[in-house]
């Protein structure tokens, strides 16, 4: 009783020094709440609503189901989870966050992952997006290309460390842990597939509407959070909040010999990973190890903001926010440590006088993600606009309808 009184408390003072800092700064939490809404509006909307479309269609039809039934046998020994995890496992490392924890929420919906198996799930399939490494980050922030392969490696080298570690979390019932170590042939797969689409009996119409209109309500959701967390992080700042809370990351930070400056920008990662990012980037007394360390462990971590978002997806079900809080911990560890291993053997040598010129691979200069990067912002506004009235536009119909 006590500490629930406490923690009404704590809200309450909190909330009235956010609603009085939003009047003693305005300038400030105005410019942060549009550089949080240009984020949303260029870049967060227009990358993820095709995912979450395609991806309720895909759920609807059958098809992810059909693929689970496939990935049985690679899924439930490594991270036991059933097969539809590896399509939250891809679908979350292509489109980026927080969409591993809106399709394992999906998938809880609809029943074919238990609370545990969910758990465990979204603890691991939540990662930034390749362009949002390779371009924004490497590109963009450190104007070194070749940090992308780096930064990317030890990014989803924690997210397998980190599924296999809470492939250990929770006990599963045993009638369960029998029925699923059945075999999976290829006839039981396209089975699942029809007797899903027959269980799903809307029509593709209606199937539609639905997957754009449950996606933009997420995103709207999501955008709220990114701009509410902008102008947090810069109230905190104004407030010098972040200067105290960066006195005890010194002391951390001193312990390992690394550069009291990076503490501010460490702070903020935690709270926005694309802001701590660039803050990192820019100071001048550290490495450029250290950097990629520091950057390794915030965009692991996905900061409070993001965590925001993946906690309100969650809530819609009975998917517990604590042991994905403490995956993005684990992760940010093994990816920092990751990113001190692979140092020398993926980026130095890779960057040697003596290697051609074409060392690297697929991403080479990354010339290609920074000019998709930027294509995506110069269409991005348009794209989300065109969304927004053609979601406009359902509501619109089906309450005429109703």
């Amino acid at each position: 009783m006590v500490l629930s009184k406490l923690k009404t408390v704590f809200l309450s003072v909190s909330v009235t020094i956010l609603a009085a800092s939003l009047i003693s700064f305005p300038r400030e939490s105005f410019e942060a709440s549009m550089r949080g809404l240009n984020m949303w509006w260029e870049i967060v909307f227009p990358s993820l609503l095709p995912f979450f479309i395609v991806s309720e269609m895909l759920i609807g039809f059958g098809v992810v189901k059909f693929i689970g039934v496939l990935l049985e046998p690679l899924m439930r020994p490594l991270f036991k989870v059933p097969g539809v995890g590896g399509f939250v496992w891809a679908m979350g490392m292509a489109s980026g966050q927080p969409a591993g924890a809106k399709f394992t929420s999906r998938l809880r919906q609809e029943g074919q992952i238990t609370q545990i198996e969910a758990e465990r799930l979204v603890s691991f399939t939540n990662s930034s997006n390749p362009l949002f490494i390779f371009s924004a980050v490497a590109v963009g922030f450190f104007n070194n290309p070749k940090l992308g392969l780096l930064l990317a490696a030890a990014h989803y080298l924690g997210n397998i460390c980190v599924g296999i570690f809470m492939r250990f979390y929770g006990k599963e019932a045993p009638n369960l842990s029998r029925e699923n170590r059945k075999k999976f042939k290829f006839r039981n797969a396209l089975s699942a597939l029809h007797q899903t689409r027959l269980k799903d009996n809307r029509p593709i119409g209606k199937l539609l509407g639905d997957a754009v209109n449950s996606s933009i309500q997420t995103l709207l959701m999501i955008g709220g959070f990114i701009i509410l967390f902008s102008v947090i992080n810069k109230l905190l700042y104004q407030l010098h909040i972040t200067a105290m809370l960066a006195k005890t990351i010194e002391f951390l930070l001193s312990s390992i010999s690394f550069p009291d400056m990076l503490s501010i920008p460490f702070i903020s990662g935690l709270f926005e990973i694309t802001m701590g990012s660039q803050l990192i980037s820019q100071v001048q007394d550290a490495t450029l190890l250290q950097k990629v360390i520091i950057t390794s462990f915030i965009l692991a971590f996905s900061g409070f903001s993001i965590q925001a978002q993946v906690a309100s997806i969650l809530a819609q079900t009975d998917i517990r926010f604590k042991p994905f809080f403490i995956a993005r911990i684990l992760q940010g560890l093994f990816a920092a440590l990751f990113a001190l291993i692979l140092w020398k053997p993926l980026y130095l040598r890779f960057n040697g006088h003596e290697q051609p010129s074409n060392a690297i691979p697929v991403f080479g200069d990354g010339s290609w993600a920074n000019d998709l990067y930027h294509k995506l912002i110069e269409a991005g506004p348009l794209f989300t606009i065109f969304s927004l009235a053609g979601y406009i536009l359902i509501l619109f119909t089906r309450l005429k309808k109703s």
